[in-house]
């Protein structure tokens, strides 16, 4: 979507819709693959040691997988509306990895939560207080990007105006 003023607005929204849309195949592709990245943290955790291989399972099993079928099905959405679509799949699967990067930063901060206090607090509230923790990272995250890329938007588009 783009505004009046020349910047372009990516609206968060939850849709459904491409669960009726995905072939069977696609959702077995992300089992395969997301299966393969925990199996490989396995894998390392056992020659390696356990905190090694920890470190592989904050990989987003999926994000490969999700990534081109998340450009696919936007670049065949438009291109069923008769415009072209490879513009706006390669921004919605851009999209989609910031996301897991935002989400990333929590996922860190979560477990590093855990990782200090379970061995000297109630591991249940520890997990609650690091799943709160993990929330208000992450949206304070996606607030201060969205910030700045609008932020940077504004200039880009005034900087060509003038």
């Amino acid at each position: 979507m783009v505004r009046n003023d020349g910047v372009s607005k990516m609206i968060v929204a939850v849709s459904t819709s491409g669960l009726k849309r995905a072939k069977w195949w696609e959702y077995l592709l992300r089992f395969v693959l997301g299966g393969a990245v925990t199996a490989g943290a396995g894998i390392l955790a056992k020659k390696l040691g356990p905190s090694f291989g920890g470190l592989f399972l904050a990989f987003p099993a999926i994000l490969a997988a999700s990534a081109t079928l998340v450009e696919k099905h936007e670049r065949e959405r438009k291109e069923e509306k008769g415009m072209g679509g490879i513009y706006r799949g390669r921004h919605a699967a851009g999209a989609d990895a910031a996301g897991a990067a935002m989400g990333s930063i929590g996922l860190i901060t979560f477990a590093v939560m855990v990782w200090k206090l379970v061995p000297v607090h109630n591991p249940w509230l520890v997990i609650a207080g690091a799943s709160i923790v993990w929330a208000v990272v992450c949206s304070l995250v996606w607030f201060l990007w969205k910030r700045s890329f609008l932020r940077e938007a504004r200039v880009d588009t005034a900087t060509k105006r003038n």
